[in-house]
């Protein structure tokens, strides 16, 4: 008895493999531009996130700015800060405050990774996105990333531009 290959079924529409590229699907809530922007991201990880109920209720609703956030780490945990998480309207006696640093789940290897390459090579951890998982888990995902210089933003932004001028005379060629 031969095995017929199995094909993987697509994502629905709107959603997309988790970071790691296998399993669920996810749903975007917040993506951090500014990162993309000002930092060349070397390498990516993903981390569950300690929230209350009020956060994960505002973050469901889209309330949430990554701009000015970074991870830290810090007595061998991790922690998202300056992340802005808006209030509840609903939870007025147990709201939380919207802009306090929140412990970031990992493996003690993987924190122990990124100190390492943030102590020696000089990286910052900034997350990219904030997204939810199939099963309802706020998961970041956050990129080893290394600071750009002015000139280097200006490099990256004359690349983009040449290479979107590239594939609109290529799309026009073909249209004849």
């Amino acid at each position: 008895m031969t095995k017929t290959p199995r094909s993987r079924p697509s994502p629905p529409t709107g959603q997309r493999p988790t970071a790691a590229g296998r399993g669920p699907t996810s749903q975007t809530i917040a993506v951090n531009r500014k990162a993309r922007h000002d930092y060349d991201i070397e390498d990516t990880v993903e981390a569950g996130l300690v929230l209350t109920g009020s956060e994960i209720k505002s973050i469901r609703a889209g309330r949430v700015n990554l701009a000015d956030a970074y991870a830290r780490i810090e007595r061998g945990e991790a922690w998202l800060v300056g992340a802005h998480i808006g209030p509840w309207p609903g939870a007025a006696r147990f709201a939380h405050e919207p802009k306090r640093d929140r412990k970031l789940l990992l493996h003690r290897a993987q924190i122990d990774a990124l100190l390492g390459r943030t102590a020696t090579k000089g990286l910052t951890l900034v997350p990219l996105r904030l997204y939810l998982t199939e099963r309802g888990l706020a998961k970041v995902e956050l990129g080893l990333a290394r600071g750009r210089r002015q000139h280097d933003r200006r490099r990256a932004i004359a690349e983009r531009d040449a290479r979107r001028e590239i594939e609109r005379e290529l799309a026009e060629a073909r249209r004849g």
